[in-house]
């Protein structure tokens, strides 16, 4: 077959006709998400392309991030064999595995390991959320650095009044520590979580956010509303 050198490199024709095909591809999809918006390729998949990373990755190979995840942060042994896994719904491409045991109090322990935290109580396990970390579980949430822009101005009394289902503190941090391993950033640089699976003792709701250095965990009234405070809404 023929072939064509480059410096540092040994490519045949067939590899560039593949690659041919597959940014024509990406620009195939990229002009469909323009012309109609929430379809084809997002920014974040560009930027996986970029980066190297697959943009759509198998179920499978998820979860043997989770696995690996656990095992380096809290030394389990997962097996994800009995693992209900929701239907992937459009949109909602990150996978949220929650062990069981995952309490507020010992992944914000996790998170304050790994970087500066600060919290608004000493004892968060007095939070209740709508999914129990008593089994092994899994959520599909968007795959977005800040906060749903569609749950903007939404407190967690509306939310629930009208059947949206949103993070739990719990989910959230979880999500905190991994997209942490795997970019050494954090979320919500701008906006707030609000976790409005989750409620206080005193009904109250708490929200997370990158505040300078530091990650809080805050609280807010259930019925409070904000442009900048947003839920993630919940695939489960």
């Amino acid at each position: 077959m023929s072939k064509i050198i480059v410096v540092g490199q040994d490519l045949t024709l067939d590899w560039l006709k593949r690659r041919t095909k597959m940014f024509a591809e990406i620009e195939r999809q990229t002009t469909q998400s323009l012309e109609n918006p929430g379809t084809g390729l997002t920014l974040d998949h560009l930027q996986s392309v970029i980066e190297h990373k697959n943009p759509f990755p198998k179920v499978d190979e998820i979860l043997l991030g989770w696995k690996l995840f656990y095992k380096e942060l809290f030394e389990l042994e997962l097996d994800f064999a009995n693992l209900v896994i929701p239907k992937r719904k459009k949109g909602f491409d990150r996978l949220i595995v929650v062990a069981k045991g995952m309490t507020p109090n010992k992944l914000f322990a996790k998170c304050k390991e790994l970087f500066p935290v600060w919290k608004y109580a000493d004892n968060l396990d007095t939070i209740t959320s709508d999914r129990k970390a008593d089994h092994d579980y899994v959520i599909w949430v968007r795959d977005r650095v800040e906060a749903d822009e569609e749950m903007k101005n939404k407190s967690a009394n509306s939310l629930k009044r009208d059947g949206i289902i949103g993070v739990t503190l719990e989910e959230r941090l979880l999500y905190e520590l991994k997209f942490f391993k795997e970019t050494g950033k954090h979320l919500d640089i701008v906006n707030w979580t609000l976790c409005s699976g989750s409620r206080d003792s005193d009904d109250s709701v708490p929200s997370v956010y990158l505040f300078g250095v530091k990650v809080h965990v805050y609280w807010c009234r259930a019925d409070f509303q904000g442009g900048n405070l947003r839920s993630r809404q919940v695939v489960s």
